[in-house]
């Protein structure tokens, strides 16, 4: 006869002291009839959506081979050890944007695939909702957010006056309607508050006092930690330890001096920013991807979008070796070698910052998988060469395998006029989503999906 196994809510919190900390999946979390159950229990599907400005050097972008047979080029080496886990797409186009302006046009509809109105006024549509915002109404009843938006730049306004167009577009990739946009959050410590915040009427106080949620929460996990088996309580501790990193670091980032700010050479300089998120733009990004994995990790959402920066960007990238522009400059090439080179590094650092999350993911085992293998990663551009700004051969790689539902480790090139919607429909697909065309689609991509 099996020892009775004792279980706790999917939903359960550490609490103390006005504070709610979710928690990771843990084996107590499992129903069960027998250990055998446990282990067949599988794990939510996460998608997110991620992304980064002004295109890509398709030249070191694309690999030469289709299958799995293939070698990663220059910009997408950064992912090596993650091969078995992507796919790479070629082929994928937004016909809807080949109207309108160069950038902004072309990063509102990024996740909608539809035709966006020119306008330099308020009555904007980027013609429907956008794919993470179906699967997020779709499925977001089951999380405490049905999703999380997040970036590192705040809204831009005004109009560009060759195009026509407002800047308002180059700030969002998803929107919950056509006219619609959901802001996304850019400062760290409020993401981690939705996540991690007070559950009582003393957050304002807490948050000024920058106490610690886990201390307050401290007397909970002990007594918890006494009733889980060996495996939960490692899986406890090394997460309660993960949320004590985050919030170190963010408390670092609100404390220290301001001295390592610099502004953007390329662009009119703006007023400093704001004393709370992070000075430095890499620790910026390194603590919002350790947010987004922290929020799939406890189930606090299943959907997700994150932007490096908003559309026609410019921010310096010379703290890479050998660049020294901003990154649209960068992106205008000219077919110039010498900016290409550095076009093309920058192209690099993005993925490079794929790889940090996906090896993160990867960390968080669940059951006899990992949050990797249970997640899709969207991660692409809204036009491929940044100088023509095409919007046709669009770089994107997805990662994970979707619970189970995608096939990895190829290059996919798709026919030529391939509707990058075609994706977006088959990723809908593996999250349970049913619909049978999403934007301009015109079917689903076959080749990922494991029969």
């Amino acid at each position: 006869m099996s020892p009775k196994k004792w279980q706790i809510s999917r939903r359960t919190m550490l609490r103390g002291m006005g504070a709610a900390i979710a928690l990771p999946l843990l084996d107590a979390m499992v129903p069960s009839r027998a250990y055998a159950a446990k282990k067949a229990a599988k794990a939510p599907v996460r998608m997110a959506c991620m992304y980064f400005p002004n295109g890509a050097w398709m030249d070191t972008w694309i690999p030469k081979t289709t299958g799995v047979d293939f070698e990663l080029p220059y910009a997408l080496e950064p992912l090596a050890d993650f091969k078995t886990a992507l796919n790479i797409f070629s082929g994928l186009d937004k016909a809807q944007s080949k109207e309108g302006d160069g950038h902004y046009a072309k990063t509102a509809n990024f996740l909608t695939g539809l035709k966006v109105a020119k306008t330099t006024g308020k009555d904007i549509s980027v013609g429907g909702i956008s794919m993470d915002q179906l699967a997020a109404s779709h499925i977001g009843h089951n999380t405490p957010l049905p999703s999380l938006e997040l970036g590192i730049d705040p809204v831009i306004s005004g109009i560009d006056s060759n195009v026509g167009f407002t800047r308002l577009y180059g700030s969002y990739i998803s929107w919950r309607s056509a006219t619609v946009p959901v802001a996304k959050e850019i400062n760290p410590r409020f993401v981690y508050e939705r996540l991690f915040g007070s559950s009582g009427t003393n957050n304002k106080r807490q948050a000024k006092e920058y106490r610690s949620l886990l201390d307050m929460a401290l007397e909970d996990a002990n007594a918890l930690r006494g009733k889980l088996g060996r495996d939960d309580q490692i899986k406890l501790d090394e997460y309660l330890e993960s949320v004590r990193a985050v919030e170190k670091r963010i408390e670092f980032g609100l404390n220290k001096k301001r001295s390592d700010w610099q502004p953007n050479k390329d662009v009119t300089i703006p007023e400093p920013p704001d004393a709370k998120p992070p000075a430095d733009f890499r620790e910026h990004v390194t603590l919002m991807l350790d947010l987004m994995v922290l929020a799939f990790q406890t189930d606090s959402t299943r959907v997700q979008s994150f932007m490096f920066a908003n559309d026609v960007s410019g921010r310096n990238f010379s703290f890479l070796p050998g660049v020294s522009g901003g990154h649209h400059d960068m992106s205008h090439h000219e077919n110039k070698e010498e900016k290409i080179t550095q076009y093309r590094e920058i192209n690099r650092w993005h993925c490079a910052q794929l790889a940090y999350l996906l090896g993160k993911l990867r960390d968080v085992k669940e059951g006899e998988g990992t949050l990797l293998d249970n997640s899709m990663i969207l991660f692409g551009s809204s036009i491929s060469d940044g100088n023509r700004h095409d919007p046709n051969n669009l770089p994107i790689v997805v990662a994970g395998g979707a619970g189970g539902a995608f096939k990895t480790g190829r290059h996919i090139a798709a026919e030529k006029g391939t509707p990058l919607c075609n994706l977006y429909l088959t990723m809908l697909g593996a999250m349970g989503v049913p619909a049978d065309s999403f934007g301009d689609s015109t079917g689903t991509i076959k080749d990922v999906v494991v029969a």
